[in-house]
């Protein structure tokens, strides 16, 4: 049994929340929320590492977001949703909020609540990439994750 890096991209918010996997082994997840119409660029993208973030030369744990043709008069907004939620001091960085020490969510059934509030208050469309470390092929089957949407990722 070889265990490897896997990536499933493109989830949305229903079907990741119908699975449940061994949430140790995810590396790290993010959650795009794309305001229509797409090709304008417009949206926030919440992620999660695993091992903390980058920031100058330590790494903050805990939940981040970048936006991209987000008025900046609704960053405050997206700070304090995800604040109320999950706590965390904010740190901005350029384009990217970190939450240092905020809640860290793992299970797909958070990923998946997030991603469709996010939805809700934001009027964005969500799209869930999921990435998963030290795992073997049979683990991923029984996840019951689809198939189609899985990207192995080369070592």
């Amino acid at each position: 049994m070889v265990k490897g890096r896997m990536r499933y991209w493109k989830l949305n918010s229903e079907e990741l929340g119908e699975y449940s996997f061994d949430e140790t082994k995810l590396l790290n997840w993010e959650i795009k929320c794309v305001r229509e119409p797409e090709d304008e660029a417009h949206f926030v993208g919440i992620f999660m590492y695993r091992d903390g973030t980058a920031y100058d030369y330590e790494s903050i744990h805990g939940i981040c977001y970048f936006y991209n043709n987000i008025d900046k008069k609704e960053i405050p907004n997206i700070t304090k949703f995800l604040q109320d939620r999950y706590g965390g001091k904010d740190m901005e960085k350029g384009d990217r909020i970190i939450l240092k020490d905020s809640k860290e969510i793992y299970s797909a059934k958070e990923i998946a609540t997030l991603a469709k509030e996010m939805e809700t208050n934001f009027n964005t469309k969500a799209a869930i990439s999921l990435e998963f470390e030290g795992i073997t092929a049979e683990e991923l089957k029984e996840t019951g994750l689809p198939e189609a949407k899985l990207l192995p990722i080369p070592t």
